[in-house]
């Protein structure tokens, strides 16, 4: 599986931003995709994952209320919707893909990873 992730860029504080990752080469419809993001000098962090229904999703506490994932399995894409951006929120973010049930949270959980899309939020 091939990710190509997309949609970051430069939004003020408050703003809104969609990200889209592209999955290719697989069946994508079987796969738990995730989001993670990485800061300067920091760990790779869990965001948000979705099982491959749709229908189970799980979110950092961080940015529960503030973001959204979602996917379309027609169209093998799956989003965050991220709203009212804070500069914390300013990191290079990944999608993922693992595939099977449940809704893993840690990066050593998924198999395939995008190569990134940074995401930076001014004050």
């Amino acid at each position: 599986v091939q990710l190509q992730a997309s949609g970051g860029g430069l939004v003020q504080a408050g703003g809104s931003l969609r990200l889209s990752c592209a999955p290719s080469g697989r069946t994508f419809s079987r796969y738990v995709m995730g989001w993670f993001r990485q800061a300067p000098g920091k760990e790779r962090e869990f965001v948000a994952a979705i099982t491959w229904s749709g229908g189970n999703t799980n979110y950092a506490e961080s940015v529960k209320d503030r973001f959204t994932i979602s996917r379309d399995n027609a169209k093998s894409t799956v989003y965050l919707q991220m709203n009212s951006l804070k500069p914390e929120d300013t990191a290079v973010y990944y999608c993922a893909a693992v595939y099977g049930r449940g809704i893993p949270t840690s990066t050593h959980d998924y198999d395939y990873w995008g190569q990134g899309t940074q995401v930076t939020v001014s004050s």
